[in-house]
C-alpha cells in the first residue's frame, strides 16, 4: 500500500506553464509503525484488504456512530466497518488507537487555482495532507480560465478538487484591488457563457459562485445576482453567493436564491450581514433557510467573527457547514488549516459530532460530486481523515482579529484519499 508525504517546502513539483510549478506529490514511500502503516501480507483463503486502520474512535455522524471501530479498505472503497477486524487480513495497518477516524473532510470553500490572481494556493500540501480528501474552489477560475485550471491543476492533484465556476469570465484575477473588481465591468459576466463552460465540464463544476462585496461589484451587486440566477437556472446547477459589505441589502440577494444555494461568509460582522442593527437574524435569513438555502462558514481573513458566530448559535442558527475559505493571505493566520477552522467550534461550545456533521455528510450533500462522500459507510469512497483532539492551552483568532482561549484543538494524523495514505508536515505542539 503506498503512502505519500507532502509537505510545502521542498517538493518535487510538476512543472504548470512556463516555470510555474503545480500541484505535486513526493516519491511514494512504504509507511512505517506509530501512527503509520506495517505492510504484510494476508493470509492464504482469507478475505483481505488494502489497508486497516485499527482501534481509532469512529465518528460519522451520517451513521449517528460514535464508537471505536476498525475500517477495512479494498480497492479504493470503504470494504468493512466493524471491530476486531485481524490485522492478518491487511496489506498495510494503521494503528489509530487514541485517535479520531472521520470520514475524509471536505472543505466547500477554498481557492487552489494557484499562479493566477493573487489567492490560489496549491490543493496536495494545504489539503490532502491536512486532513482535507475534497475541496471545492470557490469561484478563483471563470470561463476564460478554467480550461488551464483543470489542465494543470485539477487532473494533477491527489486532491479531489470540484470547482464552482466564477460567473464573472475573468475569475478572481484582480483581488481586492481598488477600481478592479470583476463586476465592475458586466461585459464580463455572462451568464450564457458561465453556463456553456459548465455544461462543458459537468465532471468537475458544481455550480457557480460569485463575490457582493463593494470593492468587487461597485453598484453592480444585483444585477450581478440577476445574472448568476440565470446561469445557473441555465445549466441547472446552484449558485454560491459571497456576502458582507454589499452595495445592495442582503434581503434583495436573498430574495434571488433557490432551494440548494449557498451562502458563505456567513457570519462576517461587516455590514448587511444576517444580523439586523438590534443583532436579531432578519426575517429574510430565517425564511431563505426554511426554502432549502444552504448557510456555510467561508472563515477567510476577513469573513468570520466569534462575536457574530455566538449571536447566531443563540438564536438556534448554526452553520449548515464549516469552510475555511484557505487562499495565500490567510495561511499563516487567522485560518491556518482546515481542522483549525474546525477546532473554533468546538471553542464555541458545538459538540463534536456535529462539527464533524459539518464537514463531512452535510458538505456531501450540497454539491454532486460524483461519488459517496462524507460517510464510511461500506461501498464509499476511501476517504478517511484520522484526527488527534489534543488537549491543553490554544489561542484562536478570528477575522476581526479577536482572540479566544479553547482546551481542544484538532490535528491531522493521516489522511486516506481512495485508499492512498497521505502524511502531514510537521505541525507545532
Amino acid at each position: 500500500m503506498a503512502s505519500e508525504k507532502l509537505t510545502p517546502k521542498g517538493m518535487a513539483r510538476r512543472r504548470l506553464i512556463g516555470a510555474a510549478a503545480g500541484s505535486a506529490i513526493l516519491a511514494v514511500t512504504p509507511a512505517t509503525g506509530g501512527a503509520g502503516g506495517v505492510a504484510r501480507a494476508p493470509g492464504q483463503g482469507e478475505e483481505s484488504f488494502d489497508l486497516l486502520i485499527r482501534g481509532g474512535k469512529v465518528v460519522d455522524p451520517s451513521q449517528n456512530l460514535e464508537a471505536v471501530r476498525d475500517v477495512a479498505i479494498r480497492d479504493g472503497k470503504i470494504a468493512r466497518l466493524g471491530t476486531d477486524i485481524p490485522v492478518a487480513r491487511a496489506r498495510q495497518v494503521i494503528d489509530a488507537d487514541a485517535k479520531m477516524v472521520t470520514p475524509g473532510l471536505i472543505d466547500l470553500h477554498a481557492h487552489v487555482f494557484p499562479y493566477v490572481g493573487p489567492y490560489g494556493i496549491e490543493p496536495d500540501p494545504y489539503f490532502l495532507a491536512r486532513g482535507v480528501t475534497t475541496a471545492v474552489d470557490a469561484g478563483t477560475s471563470g470561463a476564460f480560465t478554467f480550461p488551464a485550471f483543470r489542465r494543470f491543476v485539477i487532473e494533477r492533484a491527489a486532491t479531489r478538487i470540484r470547482a464552482l465556476l466564477h460567473v464573472v469570465s475573468i475569475g478572481m484575477v484582480a483581488g481586492s484591488t481598488p477600481n478592479m473588481g470583476e463586476l465592475e465591468d458586466l461585459r464580463y459576466c455572462d451568464p450564457k457563457l458561465a453556463a456553456r463552460v459548465a455544461g462543458e465540464n459537468r465532471d468537475l463544476i458544481v455550480g457557480f459562485k460569485i463575490r457582493f462585496s463593494k470593492q468587487y461589484t461597485g453598484a453592480n451587486d444585483l444585477e450581478g445576482m440577476r445574472r448568476a440566477r440565470a446561469a445557473g437556472d441555465e445549466a441547472g446547477l446552484p449558485i454560491m453567493i459571497h456576502i458582507g459589505g454589499s452595495y445592495t441589502p442582503l434581503p434583495e440577494l436573498l430574495a434571488l436564491m433557490k432551494k440548494g444555494d449557498v451562502v458563505t461568509h456567513s457570519f462576517n460582522s461587516h455590514p448587511h450581514g444576517l444580523l439586523d442593527e438590534s443583532g436579531a437574524l432578519l426575517p429574510e435569513v430565517l425564511a431563505a433557510r426554511d426554502r432549502g438555502v444552504w448557510f456555510d462558514v467561508g472563515h477567510g481573513a476577513g469573513s468570520f467573527s466569534f462575536a457574530v458566530m455566538e449571536r447566531c448559535l443563540k438564536q438556534g442558527f448554526p452553520p449548515d457547514t464549516i469552510s475555511s475559505d484557505l487562499y495565500s493571505a490567510n495561511l499563516n493566520g487567522p485560518v491556518y488549516d482546515f481542522p483549525t477552522t474546525l477546532s473554533k467550534f468546538l471553542l464555541l461550545g458545538m459538540d463534536l459530532s456535529e462539527v464533524v456533521r459539518r464537514a463531512t455528510v452535510n458538505s456531501a450533500r450540497v454539491f454532486n460530486f460524483g461519488a459517496q462522500l462524507g460517510t464510511l459507510q461500506p461501498g464509499a469512497e476511501a476517504d478517511v481523515s484520522v484526527l488527534e483532539l489534543r488537549e491543553g492551552e490554544f489561542t484562536f483568532t478570528d477575522s476581526d482579529g479577536k482572540t479566544r482561549s479553547g482546551r481542544q484543538k484538532l490535528f491531522p494524523v493521516v489522511t486516506v484519499r481512495g485508499g492512498k495514505t497521505f502524511y502531514p508536515p510537521a505541525q507545532p505542539a
